[in-house]
Formats: structure tokens, C-alpha cells, sequence
């Protein structure tokens, strides 16, 4: 019997261009392999969370993506170019923003002066950072307008350190959202904020828009199975399990070696 056109026609179309993909992805310190021949795919629009025990890689592997660290071998690609060898800002241009575990702000400038930064860094004005902020009128309306989309803009003239610490990583946040990101990798987003303080965050997480692929890096598993469509379990430098979160969590190896065999939902 002959396929119907349409049926024939998907299973000809080309699949989709990831995101982000790694391909033997490696890393090694001093002979320790910190990450060893990773090949891992983030999907266009994806909600994937990077999962695992202390010392698995997970922070090598983002170093390694976002350029903060040279590949020892393999290749990485973003949307499809071959970026395994463009330095770190080169890679910001093209898309890739992260946060970090520790937070890495301006606290004696402003909320508003900390996005404007980065506004001014995507778009090539930071070479005029010698003009007054008045000449920057249209870069300072954009900042403001990301301080809105994630309710910052209240506290938008308030110095850093004057913020709870919840409000500074949505502040981090509003810095990687200004850079205008395909891609964006979120570490521990949620690390250290108190409980009071900590819906704020994971709201915004989840509010970021479909065209931005996310990578969260998290221990927290409630974090991970609000947010997340896709997990990928690291373990010595590689990929132990991928699937969706029902599928990590009923993974006997996974409960094993990383999520405990408590059943309440927390990792061990």
C-alpha cells in the first residue's frame, strides 16, 4: 500500500536544526576527565534540565559550551555554525547567555545600570560609555522594559547590594534576557534564595518566551519537574540517562546513583 503524500512528505522532511549541540564534547585536567566525549542536543524552544551529583561535570560541560573553558577535542555547534573555537564574547553575540551558580553583578551600581550594561555591550554603544546616560535614551528605555517583563522595575534605581538575594538572581537573569539570547543556560537559578523569596525566580524562569531554547542546570528536583520537558543525567564526565522527567524518575540507575531511593522528590 502507498503512504499518503503527507505522511511521505514528514517522514522526508529534515529534521530540525538543534539549538545547541555537542559532539564528543571532552574535557581533561591534568589527566582527570572532567567531561568525556559528551554528545548531547538542545531543541529550539527547549525546557531541559542538566542533572547530577557533585562532580559529574555539569559545570565543566556549561564552561566548555559557553567558551569560558577550550574543548580538549570535539566540536560544538550553535544553530547549526560550528562554534568550537570562537572565544567567549564571539559566542555571547551570537546568542548564548548564561547565569551563574554565584551570582556575578555590579553591586554598588544601580538594577537599571547593571541591564543597561549589558544592553549597551549586545549593541556596540559600550564604546560611548563616555557619553551621559542621557545620550543613551533608547538603550535605557530597553533596559527598563526587560526590568518590567521580569518586575524588577521598582526597585530599578535601588544600588544591587540593597536587594534581597532572590531579586538579584532575577536581576542576573534580566542581564542574560538584555543580551537577547537564542540560547540561554541557567545555573542553579534558584541557589541560596530563601523559600520566601525563591517563587519569583522559578516564575520568571518559567515565563522566559518560546523562542529561547533553555538549558537549567539544578540539583532541586522540584525545580527541575516544574520546569523541564526533557532531562539529561550526567555522571563521571558523561551521559548516564535522557528522557522526559516521569522517565529519570522511575529510572532505577537514576534513583540509584542520584536521586535516592526515598521517593519524596529530592535529590540526595
Amino acid at each position: 500500500m502507498t503512504a499518503p503524500a503527507s505522511a511521505a512528505a514528514a517522514s522526508s522532511a529534515p529534521a530540525a536544526v538543534p539549538a545547541l549541540e555537542t559532539r564528543r564534547l571532552s574535557k581533561a585536567f591534568r589527566g582527570l576527565v572532567a567531561v568525556n566525549g559528551v554528545d548531547f542536543r538542545l531543541e529550539p524552544g527547549a525546557r531541559h534540565a542538566l542533572i547530577g551529583p557533585n562532580g559529574a561535570g555539569k559545570t565543566t560541560l556549561v564552561n566548555l559550551i559557553t567558551g569560558h573553558l577550550p574543548a580538549g577535542g570535539g566540536s560544538l555547534f550553535l544553530h547549526g555554525a560550528d562554534i568550537t573555537r570562537l572565544p567567549e564574547h564571539r559566542r555571547i553575540k551570537r546568542g548564548l547567555a548564561r547565569t551563574f551558580q554565584i551570582n556575578q553583578l555590579f553591586r554598588r551600581l544601580t538594577v537599571l545600570e547593571n541591564v543597561l550594561a549589558a544592553v549597551a555591550e549586545r549593541t556596540g554603544a559600550a564604546r560611548d560609555a563616555w557619553r551621559p546616560l542621557a545620550g543613551h535614551s533608547a538603550l535605557l528605555d530597553e533596559a527598563y522594559a526587560v526590568l518590567q517583563a521580569v518586575e524588577l522595575h521598582p526597585d530599578a534605581l535601588k544600588a544591587v547590594h540593597e536587594l534581597p538575594y532572590g531579586r538579584q538572581r532575577v536581576l542576573e537573569i534580566a542581564i542574560a534576557l538584555a543580551l537577547r539570547p537564542r540560547v540561554l543556560l541557567l545555573d542553579e537559578p534558584a541557589a541560596g534564595v530563601p523559600a520566601a523569596e525563591s517563587r519569583h525566580v522559578l516564575d520568571v524562569v518559567a515565563s522566559l518566551t518560546g523562542d529561547i531554547a533553555v538549558l537549567i542546570i539544578e540539583h532541586d528536583m522540584r525545580v527541575v519537574f516544574r520546569f523541564a520537558r526533557r532531562v539529561t543525567v550526567m555522571m563521571n564526565g558523561s551521559i548516564l540517562r535522557e528522557g522526559t522527567p516521569e522517565e529519570i524518575a522511575a529510572d532505577a540507575q537514576v534513583r540509584a546513583v542520584y536521586l535516592g531511593e526515598s521517593g519524596d522528590g529530592h535529590a540526595r
